[in-house]
């Protein structure tokens, strides 16, 4: 609904044209849901198959050097 002419925006409203004068768009991004049946089955096929693979010692060094930075 319409605010009426003379009627103070709300905080909302207000936020959102601050972000807006500093240049800042809002963006909707949609990534899997995590909690879905579907998504474990597909990473749990992955990480066997990523598991049973040639590289397997090499996959996981790679893993642990990413989950393993410091942030500065």
């Amino acid at each position: 609904m319409p605010r009426s002419k003379g009627a103070k925006p709300s905080s909302q409203e207000q936020r959102h044209r601050e972000t807006s004068a500093r240049g800042l768009l809002p963006i909707q991004i949609w990534v899997p849901d995590v909690r879905s049946a579907a998504f474990k089955r597909e990473a749990h096929r992955q990480s066997l198959a990523v598991s049973k693979g040639g590289r397997a010692h090499d996959n996981q060094a790679f893993i642990d050097a990413a989950s393993d930075w410091q942030a500065e």
